[in-house]
């Protein structure tokens, strides 16, 4: 049966809880990721929720730094992996950006690499590890096919 997922922008409170509750199950409980490394730079970061009908499924966020916009704290809840959680936020976390977000990057964990080539990033450097966890970086690579740096939702 298929499940409508839809992924939005966050600032509520409330909303912002199943964020961090999203984060904090699949990066603390499940990869075993040292809480105090994951909860940083939460006030200047643009938060999404996303919703397997209407249930939280999963969350990610965008924020400004001196090299540009970095994408951050993709999670999917294990039971909603495979059901298009991932790609709806990711999608939707590239629209947001702003028009002058030029230079777009993320530290990318393995098995989620071919994900984010969907959407035109590709791998720069050698792997190395981060809070215990293998990545990548990983930078988007603008051309023709996305229109104004969108994407086709």
């Amino acid at each position: 049966m298929p499940v409508t997922v839809k992924a939005n922008k966050v600032s509520d409170p409330a909303d912002l809880e199943k964020v961090f509750a999203i984060r904090r199950e699949v990066f603390v409980d499940e990869q075993n990721c040292p809480p105090e490394l994951e909860w940083e730079f939460e006030d200047e970061s643009t938060h999404f929720l996303a919703t397997a009908d209407g249930e939280p499924a999963g969350a990610s966020r965008w924020r400004k730094t001196d090299k540009g916009y970095k994408l951050e704290r993709f999670a999917v809840l294990q039971k909603f992996r495979g059901m298009g959680v991932g790609q709806k936020l990711v999608k939707t976390v590239l629209n947001d950006l702003p028009a002058d977000a030029t230079y777009v990057y993320m530290h990318a964990q393995i098995q989620a690499v071919s994900l984010y080539e969907k959407f035109g990033f590709e791998k720069i450097g050698p792997e190395f590890e981060e809070a215990g966890i293998r990545h990548y970086k990983m930078v988007r690579m603008f051309d023709f096919e996305f229109k104004n740096n969108r994407v086709q939702l």
